[in-house]
């Protein structure tokens, strides 16, 4: 198996865009099935941006499919050669080495072969340059000595189909080369030409001029607009303003009121427990005086008998002492 150019770029790929078991990436990346996991879980290259094996010519959108219906499977890369030619095909900007060397032979089977043939689609063809193509045609290449052509059809350098159309447009750049030049058809054409640029050039000063007027006529209508929804906004803080005004008033003359009538409230219940409180501490003091009155009174007309009771021993005592002298 050929191990991916990039392991972990590819492994984060397979990772975030296949179903594939950790097992069967480690295995295909050469990574152990725990850094995988890890990768999974995001404790590993989670600054690393994936890299897709199917565009980069390792693996087949078959061969995942297949892998991942099985987890046992194993995944199997493409062979670099395989790979090489499977790019070239699609587009010709890799190739690989034998092709690459190959390239000065396919020209010359072309220069003999198919004369016709002109540099430019030779370039288009091979991909090469106009010098290699003229040391091939000259003999003064560096390889020429031991060159031998080769069909580049067959090397798989190009297409039949892509020479048939190389030879068909040479044919038609030598046809038109061929023909004599018309110096009446050049002025006629030079004259179109003139003509086409200037209607061109006043298209486009009409289309510039219709541009400039839709874009001034769009600012005019978007200021308008702007100046509306600005007006509007405007009315509708404004009244929004008044409204709140309006509600704060309301709801202040409610509290004022509020406020107010618990007040008096407050004021007739203070007032009526003062009073009351009045009330009860001269009924008091009412009941206290009369109290003391009452115990005043008592002392007195105690003090009284007392007195009138010693005044009465006293008068008997000084009769019976009358008595006892006689």
């Amino acid at each position: 198996m050929t191990t991916p150019l990039m392991p972990k770029a590819t492994a984060v790929w397979l990772v975030e865009n296949t179903t594939l078991t950790f097992k069967q990436i480690g295995d295909f990346c050469e990574l152990h099935e725990l850094e995988i996991q890890a990768i999974a879980d995001g404790d590993v290259a989670f600054n690393i941006v994936g890299l897709n094996p199917i565009t980069g010519g390792q693996l087949t959108a078959e061969e995942i499919k297949r892998c991942e219906q099985d987890e046992h499977a194993s995944l199997q890369a493409l062979e670099p050669e395989h790979n090489v030619k499977i790019q070239n095909l699609k587009a010709k900007k890799m190739l690989s080495p034998s092709q690459r060397s190959d390239k000065p032979a396919a020209i010359l089977w072309i220069l003999r072969h198919c004369p016709e043939i002109i540099d430019s689609q030779i370039c288009k063809l091979i991909g090469t340059t106009k010098k290699t193509i003229e040391g091939l045609r000259n003999g003064t290449h560096r390889e020429m000595e031991g060159l031998r052509p080769k069909n580049p059809v067959a090397i798989g350098l190009c297409k039949e189909k892509d020479l048939d159309e190389a030879i068909a447009v040479s044919q038609r750049w030598l046809e038109q080369k061929s023909k004599p030049k018309n110096i009446k058809s050049k002025v006629a054409k030079k004259a179109a030409d003139k003509e086409k640029a200037a209607a061109k050039k006043a298209a486009k000063k009409a289309a510039d001029k219709e541009k400039a007027a839709a874009k001034k006529a769009a600012k005019k209508a978007a200021d308008k607009e702007k100046a509306a929804a600005k007006k509007a906004a405007k009315k509708a803080a404004d009244k929004e303003k008044a409204a709140a005004k309006k509600a704060a008033k309301k709801a202040a003359d409610k509290e004022k009121a509020a406020a107010k009538k618990a007040a008096k409230k407050a004021a007739d219940k203070e007032k009526a427990a003062a009073k009351k409180a009045a009330k009860k501490a001269a009924d008091k003091e009412k009941a206290a005086a009369k109290k003391a009155a009452k115990k005043a009174a008592d002392k007195e007309r105690a003090a009284a008998k007392k007195a009138a009771k010693k005044a009465a021993a006293k008068k008997t005592v000084k009769k019976k002492t009358a008595v006892v002298e006689k």
